[in-house]
């Protein structure tokens, strides 16, 4: 029952994710990628304000390209992407995290920004006391 639960609540979540891609009022974008009618890629970001920037910051949250993909320019473009709409919306910064053991994503990222050398830590405060 449980995976139950957690495919319930996936499908909510993707369900209020998408539908806010296409709400006005929310600041929350993606971009697809194609290459011969199907979908290879996909990314997710949202602008955001910032106390140490007052352009506001483009924050990358997601970015998938499928697996027999990888390597052909869909995640750079992806990103690419991203910075060419950043900078339409007078925003001067974009950023994201991925895990460190992410190596073919860092592979990537390291040609297209710079690691900043930040450690971020997180809590889920609904499973916590």
């Amino acid at each position: 029952m449980p995976n139950l639960i957690a495919l319930l609540r996936q499908n909510q979540v993707t369900r209020k994710t998408w539908s806010q891609f296409f709400d006005d009022a929310v600041p929350d974008f993606a971009l697809l990628a194609e290459r011969d009618g199907a979908v290879v890629g996909l990314v997710h970001y949202l602008y955001h304000r910032s106390t140490t920037r007052p352009e506001g910051t483009c924050y990358l949250q997601d970015l998938f390209t499928r697996e027999d993909q990888r390597g052909q320019g869909v995640g750079r473009a992806l990103i690419e992407g991203v910075y060419s709409a950043a900078r339409k919306a007078r925003i001067q910064r974009d950023y994201w995290h991925t895990h460190e053991s992410n190596a073919a994503g860092r592979r990537l990222y390291d040609q297209v920004a710079e690691h900043s050398g930040f450690i971020v830590y997180a809590v889920d405060l609904a499973a916590s006391p």
